[in-house]
């Protein structure tokens, strides 16, 4: 087995109304480099946008890789390790028989998961930590990107 190439992935997403303009931020990290991209949506919301900066993160990386996924968002790092699964064996559907919303994003999520190993952990937003404010503040200058 091949070692795999060890990533800090961080990652926000912010909307001004929920729904309404949103935007979204990633901090891709190995060793010394790193990568910031972002991205927003007029139309969106807060949760779309925090799943959107994890895809776009797990897209960018051109070969199976270990990565860590910092975000303040339970909607993704639950998703991503607790409820995917259940989803999956459902049909995507959540556990009150109802669509998975955002299966636009989880479907390909769900693919990446199975070729990147994926780990997460959540982090208080707004609490201090660096590479979460830095994530937020991108995000929220994306979307406001739309208000001008």
């Amino acid at each position: 087995m091949t070692k795999r190439v060890q990533y800090e992935l961080f990652t926000d997403g912010a909307c001004l109304g929920n729904p309404g303009p949103g935007g979204w931020a990633f901090i891709l990290r190995r060793g010394d480099e790193e990568v910031v991209q972002s991205g927003g949506d007029p139309d969106t919301t807060n949760q779309r946008m925090e799943v959107t900066a994890v895809l776009q993160a797990l897209q960018s990386l051109e070969e199976p890789a270990a990565v860590a996924i910092h975000a303040d968002s339970k909607y993704v790092t639950d998703g991503l390790t607790k409820w995917m699964d259940g989803w999956l064996k459902k049909g995507w559907k959540n556990a009150a028989k109802k669509p998975v919303k955002n299966q636009d994003l989880w479907k390909p999520l769900a693919a990446l998961r199975e070729t990147h190993e994926i780990t997460t952990h959540w982090v208080k937003g707004h609490d201090g930590h660096a590479e979460n404010e830095r994530c937020d503040t991108i995000a929220s200058a994306e979307a406001e990107k739309f208000l001008r």
